[in-house]
């Protein structure tokens, strides 16, 4: 379904990949794990269209993607939760799940979408009339997530969904982003740090450091 070959990132003369090389297959959970600093983001941003590579390709579904803008890059199918969250806060969580239906394909199908990632986190039906700067960090993860499935992902990248949130909370992420793999039938690549609960869900891993692939297998 996608394919990495031999990217080679920068940060204006700073190199923060070496050439990454790694495939995902359709229907998978693949998870990419390492250490700050290690270049996880960075890759996820490469495939989204907001870096691009100085050499070395990125394909989906044998087309080449490397130089496309964001928005071409989501039209494809591929939606990228940032670490972070980054939800509009002065918009309701409403709002913030109507805006996230942003391509026309995924607009016709807008009434279903948003009947499912209410079904799969109803606490935020509950809280549809509040401003999304208002809700607690679970809460505000769950709706990064729900976002992010509005735009009807073919491949869907999650970048650090657990990062500071209680294990209770951690355990409802990681039930959830499972049950959108195996129900939802959505392909998926989790970046974490972290590993056990992230390796234990993996099809696959590919373990970075210093910005590059340095081991690769089956999760377990």
């Amino acid at each position: 379904m996608l394919e990495v070959s031999e990217i080679n990132v920068f940060y204006e003369a700073a190199q923060a990949l070496w050439s990454v090389s790694f495939k995902v297959n359709e229907g998978e959970l693949v998870s990419f794990i390492g250490a700050n600093g290690a270049g996880k983001t960075t890759t996820l941003n490469t495939i989204s269209g907001i870096l691009h590579p100085k050499s070395g390709s990125i394909n989906f579904f044998d087309k080449r993607i490397d130089n496309l803008s964001p928005f071409n890059v989501v039209e494809l199918g591929i939606v990228h939760v940032p670490e972070g969250r980054h939800l509009f806060p002065y918009m309701t969580v409403m709002e913030n799940l109507e805006v996230g239906a942003f391509t026309r394909n995924a607009r016709n199908k807008m009434k279903d979408n948003l009947e499912y990632v209410l079904q799969l986190f109803p606490i935020l039906k509950e809280r549809k009339d509040q401003l999304a700067y208002t809700l607690s960090g679970g809460e505000q993860q769950m709706l990064a997530i729900a976002r992010g499935l509005m735009e009807e992902p073919k491949f869907l990248m999650l970048d650090e969904p657990s990062l500071g949130l209680a294990p209770k909370l951690v355990k409802l992420v990681f039930e959830t982003i499972m049950k959108i793999n195996k129900e939802r039938k959505v392909t998926l690549l989790l970046v974490e740090q972290n590993v056990r609960d992230s390796l234990e869900m993996a099809d696959r891993a590919y373990v970075l450091e210093a910005g590059k692939v340095v081991l690769e297998g089956k999760g377990k």
